[in-house]
């Protein structure tokens, strides 16, 4: 069944960015707009290369795949929206570099069709785990010497090893850079890293931990950096700080809120960072359990749980004996 709110998001656009919601490597792509994408695969309603070529990188990915989940015997990394796209702090970048940045992620874009369009065997996974086993230094069988020739993959990892040293730099931690591009765990998870490699990785999460929070701290200011502006920003509609992930599924309709106004309770806030932000506060206040920091709120908020999770996960908050505290 089609999506209303995906066809909304998608008037006036030719292309748009999707990505499969459980993978081994965390991909995306542009998708012409006449594709209906099935319900496998998380869309959103940007036509510009410079955003694919910020969540193309090894920061989004990382952040990503701590954010987010894994299913199966693969321990495959699932894309879950509201950590791993809505909670994601994005770089407020000049001009030049949005440039550059969009250069390469079309660069890496193109590449990739032309080569499958070319070789119609030629999977994207089986692309990735080429380019992984490259970054491992490990020898390639002769299935994937084939697999490197028909895909050019020595030429993509570079457009990639390229794309992360820009993204990197647009973020101002060029110092990160030097330790991570090029390293293997680019895309999918890489558990042998080494010690210093680890360490990187971990100083990068914190420091978009601390952007995130100073995004959320501009916001409530009412200063919100929207990635598309001319949708997202309409005088009369309230809509969510950054651009709309949406799956291929039909919206299902929200129920309207009838519980009467409990006195001396707070309200649940819509918007994803402001509902870690209000969380993070009570927090601060004393170690509690999920449901004593949902008893805080009106009509105890399920959603709760989500956001203490997504604090663990992202290293801001532990939990012991399901008591949650900030680190």
């Amino acid at each position: 069944e089609p999506n209303p709110k995906l066809r909304q998001q998608l008037l006036g656009l030719d292309r748009y960015v999707s990505t499969v919601e459980t993978s081994k490597h965390r991909l995306f792509v542009f998708l012409d707009n006449s594709i209906a994408p099935d319900n496998k695969l998380l869309n959103v309603a940007l036509d510009d290369a410079w955003f694919l070529g910020i969540v193309s990188s090894r920061i989004h990915v990382l952040w990503a795949g701590q954010a987010g989940s894994r299913l199966g015997v693969g321990n495959d990394s699932v894309y879950v929206k509201t950590r791993c796209f809505e909670a994601f702090p994005f770089s407020h970048v000049a001009e030049e570099q949005k440039s550059n940045i969009r250069d390469l992620a079309e660069k890496i874009d193109s590449h990739r069709k032309r080569q499958q369009s070319q070789h119609e065997k030629l999977t994207l996974t089986n692309i990735y785990n080429v380019m992984e086993k490259l970054r491992k230094e490990e020898s390639l069988t002769k299935k994937e010497q084939e697999t490197n020739q028909q895909g050019l993959v020595t030429i993509l990892k570079e457009l990639h090893d390229d794309l992360d040293r820009a993204v990197f730099n647009a973020y101002g931690w060029g110092d990160l850079a030097e330790k991570l591009v090029g390293k293997p765990g680019a895309t999918t998870p890489y558990p042998e890293k080494p010690e210093e490699q680890a360490a990187a990785e971990e100083e990068l999460l914190s420091r978009l931990v601390d952007l995130n929070t100073e995004r959320a701290a501009e916001e409530a200011q009412g200063n919100i950096r929207w990635l598309r502006p001319e949708f997202q920003a309409p005088e009369t509609v309230a809509v969510p700080e950054q651009a709309e992930v949406s799956s291929s599924e039909p919206d299902q309709p929200t129920p309207e809120a009838k519980a009467p106004v409990v006195e001396g309770k707070l309200n649940w806030p819509k918007v994803l960072k402001d509902q870690i932000k209000i969380v993070r506060e009570q927090l601060l206040l004393a170690p509690l359990s999920a449901d004593a920091v949902a008893a805080q709120f009106k009509r105890k908020p399920k959603a709760v749980q989500d956001v203490l999770d997504a604090l663990v996960s992202l290293g801001v908050a532990a939990e012991e004996n399901e008591i949650y505290s900030l680190v």
